[in-house]
């Protein structure tokens, strides 16, 4: 499996809150998993990093090859779980943590499928035959007015509460975990990404930049478009390929 990524404080911020991790399991499988911190500079960074930290170790020493699809499911949904409350803990024990969280999307993907499980709005997209399918539903406030009718695609982009997430790591005691699954088959490509890409490329770019089998470059290409077009958040972005 072909693991590439890069992050990137983009060309505004000061810092980077962004976080992310990946590596190979048994069986030739491998995951990664991308964490895009929020509540000030350093708190949102540690809140990230913290979150990468715990789902590295509860996916590592939990997977076994030839894990069941509900055993893989309820392995990550309680990695994100885990996170979630040590995260939440901290923040109690400190003033200065209070309110910091993280989005979390995590993959892990075997020869035949992938598994992914998120809250908030980082993304995971499966690029093949010419297309990017998004996997994962953003938790978001834009996203809910979209499925509710109150606002049109077009309007998405530039809507004032764009950035409002509803969803996130170790902003509470308890925290929802969306799941699922798909075929993975040769010649598709994994993308995860924090939103400091999605909204500064489309999904006709996702394609684009990563059509021509060089694995290795897909990561810069991406990361260096977001910058080309603006910056203006810090940017991660992970792939995997087989």
């Amino acid at each position: 499996m072909k693991f590439v990524a890069r992050t990137d404080k983009g060309c505004v911020r000061d810092n980077n809150q962004d976080s992310y991790t990946g590596g190979e399991l048994t069986g030739g499988a491998a995951f990664a998993v991308v964490c895009d911190g929020m509540g000030g500079a350093a708190e949102g960074a540690f809140a990230s990093s913290e979150a990468v930290k715990i789902i590295r170790e509860k996916i590592c020493s939990g997977y076994k090859n030839g894990m069941s699809d509900i055993s893989i499911k309820a392995l990550l949904v309680s990695a994100l779980e885990n996170a979630n409350k040590h995260i939440y803990m901290i923040s109690l024990t400190d003033e200065k943590y209070y309110g910091m969280g993280t989005t979390a999307v995590v993959v892990l993907a075997t020869d035949s499928y992938i598994y992914v499980a998120h809250a908030g709005d980082s993304r995971v997209y499966i690029i093949a035959d010419g297309e990017a399918l998004q996997l994962t539903r953003d938790h978001s406030v834009v996203q809910r007015m979209l499925e509710n009718g109150e606002i049109t695609p077009d309007e998405v982009e530039n809507h004032p509460k764009k950035h409002i997430i509803t969803r996130a790591i170790g902003v509470d005691s308890e925290i929802k975990v969306d799941f699922c699954q798909e075929s993975f088959d040769d010649g598709s490509l994994i993308l995860l990404c924090s939103d400091g890409l999605t909204n500064y490329a489309k999904s006709t770019d996702l394609v684009e930049l990563t059509g021509d089998g060089k694995y290795f470059e897909y990561a810069d290409r991406l990361v260096n478009l977001a910058l080309e077009n603006g910056g203006g958040d810090n940017v991660t972005v992970v792939t995997l390929a087989k």
